[in-house]
């Protein structure tokens, strides 16, 4: 009888390219966990997550990142966060709930999602075609996160620094989602 083995691939193969002045890139080594708070225990997860990971808990479409800068958590509406880091097996639940504890309820997100960082001089003029929100440094800070959809593709847009973005989007669509992005930096130049 045949031994089968899976392994994990990269959704986009490990795209990475250069444009002129804009770099995109997947992180295909991001893990992405839910973390559900439990009705009326938001006081003692900000605790848990405090104590835990070093960081406050982070208002609804602002980031908290970690001193070593592994671990950003997201906090995307009242009750949830994402917690994202790298992490390349596929243990991703059992490493935020083995530091986290009780208190919180989890899901490994990671394959339901793409990932692609957006870096570089032109970067938000290529986000700025797409994406409908307003992206000026002024309005979408540094650790700014918000959903919103990007060519009727829902996105989480995250801003890491001035020139420089995460953006989620669902992995079923993980081509189109790309072909979108580059589109629009081409589109830029």
């Amino acid at each position: 009888m045949s031994e089968y083995k899976l392994e994990t691939s990269a959704l986009l193969d490990g795209y990475s390219r250069e444009f002129n002045g804009v770099a995109l890139r997947e992180l295909d080594d991001l893990a992405i966990v839910s973390l559900a708070i439990p009705l009326g225990a938001e006081k003692q997860a900000g605790q848990r997550l405090e104590k835990a990971y070093g960081v406050p808990f982070p208002e609804v479409g602002k980031t908290a990142v970690t001193k070593d800068q592994k671990t950003r958590f997201l906090r995307l509406g009242q009750d949830q966060l994402f917690a994202i880091f790298t992490h390349p097996s596929a243990d991703a639940q059992q490493a935020i709930t083995g530091q986290l504890g009780q208190g919180f309820y989890t899901t490994d997100q990671t394959d339901v999602w793409v990932a692609l960082e957006l870096s570089g001089e032109n970067a938000v003029r290529a986000l700025e075609r797409i994406c409908p929100i307003d992206l000026h440094q002024t309005a979408f800070l540094n650790g700014d996160v918000a959903r919103t959809s990007m060519e009727h593709l829902g996105t989480i847009i995250v801003r890491i620094e001035t020139e420089r973005f995460i953006l989620l989007s669902a992995s079923s669509s993980a081509g189109s989602f790309l072909h979108a992005v580059e589109t629009s930096i081409i589109n830029t130049l």
